[in-house]
Formats: structure tokens, sequence, C-alpha cells
């Protein structure tokens, strides 16, 4: 009979996969023995695999430059990544080899391009698109950008207020964008983005407070919709508008070229993930040349912001299985060593799916499962992976230690779960581990930061505890 666990997967989903493969019962994360790391650090622990990073942009860039040749297309691309997504230096350090640029969303992140380009790891011919909604200290931020030479830095009109605030403080000539307030899919609660400027008032918008203005020149229309690229009605619906007012206005302003796309390319979720992303980008170039030619406009150059599919493959969570508790005749309880709420916000706020896989045990039986987390709060618990509600995971065993993988973790976990701070009934937040590999495929681990001490926590909440040092520890593995 086909009872261990490799056998359920094998007999569920086409395995092993391009970043997932076994070697005897251990689990392989591109070609990185995860138990290797368990010994070396313990659990719980986060890690971050940066080469992910840098294959999915490339991968992205070939999609788009296959694409543009294919029907001719003259206009240039270029990749954008969204900070919010992760702001950690080691992130966007490793996004930034791959000749991209940047999209802020808050007046901090001007902070951080500041930063970067004193290392020289941003330029003034770095596009950054600053989006969101603007108050004072944003607005005097990317004024500062822009009027210390940075020409490149692009604020993106997401009101009508937002124009004459840039103006007051940036005391020479600069483009700007506009967002469109898309329409949200009818399942929304609301009908129109609360972002940007409606379809039918930014040539007026344009006509009223740009046209005539000779300090400010418009370069970009922005377009984005929550829901992200998917091949639906819904999406090449919003893109034919968002084609139609980029027409309009470019006929009335020739000094716009640019189209933002905006971003949300979905990432895998599961081993059974089937996501043809060349098609897509094929689609849409090919859209935007047609409607282009037949209103006899020149292309504009493409803008995207991928957050989420830049870093989202790159990281993962490891827990062990403590304890199982047996509530009824049902439903087994296999508590982990953290917390979903504190270390997963979005398994519980979005009920987003993770791949979860056991890092050890392959090849032992499974059962059915529940996975709970160390809070007292009754939401903090995992059911929704890739076996839809029931999770199958080796069986538990008080002499054989269980660890589970949670991968494609890394956009915005970090950020929503209030990385160094204060955590859901003091659970501490785990050690963060970085991962890279040379050119010989050495892979290098190193300790980002440990573990939450009490010390820690004592601090923030105002007791005035010494805080002990903080040691990174630099190691050494070699791929399998």
């Amino acid at each position: 009979m086909n009872t261990r666990y490799i056998d359920l997967v094998n007999q569920t989903f086409d395995f092993p996969q391009e970043e997932f493969a076994l070697q005897g019962d251990r689990l392989l994360f591109n070609q990185i023995d995860l138990m290797q790391i368990i010994e070396q650090y313990d659990t719980p622990l986060k890690f971050t695999y940066l080469p992910q990073i840098s294959k999915n942009i490339q991968l992205a860039k070939q999609w788009f430059a296959n694409a543009m040749q294919s029907v001719g297309y003259k206009g240039k691309y270029h990749y954008c990544y969204c900070t919010k997504s992760s702001h950690f230096k080691h992130v966007l350090d490793e996004a930034l080899k791959n000749n991209i640029h940047i999209e802020t969303s808050s007046a901090f992140d001007i902070d951080i391009v500041e930063a970067l380009k004193k290392e020289g790891k941003i330029t003034n011919d770095t596009f950054v698109l600053s989006n969101g909604f603007k108050r004072e200290q944003y607005i005097t931020n990317i004024a500062r950008l822009i009027n210390n030479g940075h020409h490149n830095c692009i604020p993106i009109i997401d009101n009508y207020e937002e124009l004459p605030l840039l103006t007051n403080e940036i005391n020479t000539k600069f483009k700007v964008g506009i967002r469109i307030a898309s329409e949200e899919e009818p399942k929304f609660e609301f009908y129109t983005s609360r972002l940007g400027i409606g379809y039918k008032n930014i040539v007026r918008f344009y006509n009223e407070q740009i046209k005539d203005n000779p300090q400010v020149e418009l370069k970009m229309l922005h377009f984005f919709i929550n829901t992200g690229i998917r091949d639906t009605a819904y999406y090449w619906n919003e893109l034919l508008k968002c084609l139609k007012v980029y027409i309009n206005l470019k006929k009335v302003c020739p000094t716009l070229d640019s189209l933002n796309i905006g971003g949300g390319f979905p990432i895998k979720n599961s081993l059974a993930f089937d996501f043809d992303y060349q098609y897509l980008v094929e689609e849409i170039i090919n859209q935007i040349q047609t409607a282009c030619d037949e209103a006899n406009v020149v292309v504009p150059d493409i803008f995207t912001e991928f957050g989420s599919f830049t870093v989202g493959e790159s990281a993962g969570a490891i827990y062990k299985v403590l304890y199982q508790k047996q509530q009824n005749d049902r439903e087994k309880w296999n508590m982990i060593n953290s917390s979903f709420i504190t270390t997963l916000p979005d398994s519980w706020a979005i009920n987003k799916r993770f791949i979860l896989l056991p890092i050890n045990r392959w090849q032992d039986s499974y059962e059915r499962v529940l996975l709970g987390g160390l809070t007292c709060d009754s939401d903090d618990y995992y059911n929704s992976e890739q076996h839809i509600n029931a999770i199958y995971l080796p069986n538990y065993s008080e002499d054989k230690p269980l660890y589970l993988g949670f991968f494609n973790t890394g956009a915005y976990q970090e950020t929503l779960g209030g990385y160094g701070g204060l955590q859901h009934c003091l659970i501490p937040a785990p050690k963060h581990i970085i991962i890279d590999k040379d050119e010989n495929g050495t892979i290098t681990t190193q300790l980002f930061r440990p573990q939450q001490t009490n010390t820690d926590f004592l601090n923030i909440l105002g007791y005035d505890v010494n805080n002990e040092e903080s040691v990174t520890n630099h190691n050494a593995l070699k791929t399998t």
C-alpha cells in the first residue's frame, strides 16, 4: 500500500519540482538541505534565499523582451520594485544588481533611496516612482530628492491637491505621472479605487493644472488594479479603458511617453500552481500595440511595479511540531513552536495560502491534522494550504521530531507582523537567516537577526532592562 507521505505527494502533484526535491527523506529547497540549516540554527526561523530575487527579475525582463520582439514593439521596458513588499537592505541590494528601478509609497521610502544613493546602489538615472497618498513629510522628501538633482524621481499624482503642494516645494522643473482610479471587481465592497483620479477627469485635470504650467511635465499614466494581472475579462476590460485614456491624453500631451501597468503577477502558492506568464505578457503588449496603432499614436514605454513577484518566492519559515493534541475523535492539532498570527499574518488576515511541506520524514506514514500556533487566540491556526482544508503530514511521534516549512513567504509578512516590535501574546519573532550562493555553488548562511529575547520585549514596554549585544554569525555550507 502507498501509505507514505512521499506517496501522497507523488499521487497528487508532479514531484520533484524546480525548487523542491528530496535527498532520502529530507527536503531540498533549491538544492539546499534544510535539515542542515535547522541543525545549525534551530527553529523557529525565517530565511531569505537571495538568488531567487534576481532570478525572478530576469525572468520578467525576458518575458517582456520576447513579447516586444514578437510584435516589433518600439517602446522600452522598465522593471520597478515596490519597496513596500520588503524594505530590508539585503533585499534591495540583491534586487538592484539587476538594473531595475524603484517604486515608493511613503515618506521614509525616500530616506531609503537616499541611503542607497550614497552607497552607489541607486543613481540619478534610476527611476523613482513615488506613489501613494502624499502628506507633508512625503511631499518634502520627494521635493528634496528632486531639488538635489534626481530628476528621474516621478511623483505619481493621486489627488487634486498634490500638484500645488509639490510645486511649492520643488524649485526646478519636474516630471509627474497621474494614477487612474480604476474600477474594482464586482465582489468588492466599493466600486472605485480610493487611489488615483477618475477615468473621466484625467484629461480635464491635465488641461487645468499641468498643460500651461511651465514647471511641470506629464510623463506617465499609471494603471493598477487590486486583484493584479490575471487572464480575466475584468482585467482586459480595465486595461482597454486605461488605453483609451492614454490615447486621449497623448493626443493633447506630447510629453506623455510612458504607461505604468502596475504589478500583481501571482506567485506560486501550491505544488499544483500553473501560470503562463509569457502568454499574459504577450497579450498585454499586443493589446497596447494594437490600440496605439489604431489611434495612430506612438506606443509608450512600459513600466511595471512587481513587489510580491520580486521577493515572495525568496523566503520561507520553518517550525517544529512541539506536541499533538487530540481534541475529539476527528481533530488532531499539531502545535508549532511559534505563531501564525505573528510570523505569517496573511495566513489568517486574508486566508492566504503558502506552500506547506515537511522538512523531514517523507518516508513515514501520514495523517490528517490541523496546525495551531502558540498564542491564546482562536484564530492562530493554519488550514488553507495546497490540500484545501485538510492538511496531511507525517504522523506525529514524540521520538521523531517533525519540522515544517512554509515557502514563498517573502512579501509583506515581516512588515505586517511588526518586525522587531511587540508580538501578540509576546511570542518572540524567530531568528532570520540570509542564504546566498556564489558562482561556485557554495551556499553561505548569515544570521541576520537572532530570535527576540525577554529583554527586547521588556525594553519596548518601558521596563528599562539592560540589553544584551546581538551576535551575527557567518557560516558556509556546500550544496548537495
